[in-house]
């Protein structure tokens, strides 16, 4: 009787601390996503608020300086794909308008890590900017996807096609004229190659006569 009543105590420790433990696990999972969050609103506010001349500045700046001062301030990027969130930013803003506000952040995890993204609005269109974290939490990148409409995608499907078949034309004109041109250089070769003609013999001079001596 003992024996079972020890066997019962184990095993409800034994199921007390997984349950701990995996509780423990969850927290820490969710206070990663936390500050993943944190971070994508931090670049998303610092960005919407920095001029153009700032952002020249962090292009001019060296690879060491650069890579210091994100150090100092705490974010998990490199100088390199801080570089690139600005260009992607910048594009971004070039195609949708000026940055107005977004919405609530949300986590999906993917095969290359985390995927931290919001919907925000932008002067002439909505969008989604997508933060990519890898498997130690650093910033991989920045992307901003516009959210189009039935008829832009018809527009843009509609000019890619005209741009490709419009190319293709365009070569196909450039081979036919190529191919029209090898007549005449077999022309200019058979010339080349073609033996010169003999000069013609010069006419005999004919002989004086002979008088006759009467």
């Amino acid at each position: 009787m003992k024996k079972k009543l020890s066997l019962i105590v184990l095993a409800c420790a034994l199921t007390l601390g997984v349950s701990g433990c995996g509780s423990e696990a969850d927290t820490t999972t969710s206070n990663e996503k936390e500050s993943m969050v944190a971070y994508s609103e931090a670049i998303v506010s610092s960005f919407s608020q920095t001029p153009d001349e700032v952002f020249d500045q962090y292009e001019e700046m060296s690879e060491l300086q650069l890579d210091l001062m994100l150090l100092n301030t705490g974010l998990p990027v490199d100088s390199e794909n801080f570089l690139s969130m600005i260009e992607a930013w910048k594009a971004g803003e070039a195609e949708c308008g000026a940055f107005k506000s977004y919405g609530e952040f949300e986590t999906e995890m993917t095969s290359s890590g985390i995927v931290v993204s919001t919907e925000a609005e932008y002067e002439n269109k909505t969008a989604d900017i997508e933060f990519t974290f890898d498997e130690e939490q650093q910033m991989d990148s920045l992307t901003i996807n516009a959210h189009y409409s039935t008829a832009e995608i018809l527009k843009k499907a509609g000019l890619n096609t005209i741009l490709g078949m419009g190319t293709v034309f365009v070569v196909l004109i450039f081979l036919i004229f190529v191919i029209s041109l090898f007549k005449y250089v077999g022309k200019i070769g058979q010339k080349e190659t073609a033996p010169k003609a003999a000069p013609a013999p010069a006419p005999a001079v004919p002989a004086a006569p002979v008088e006759e001596d009467l």
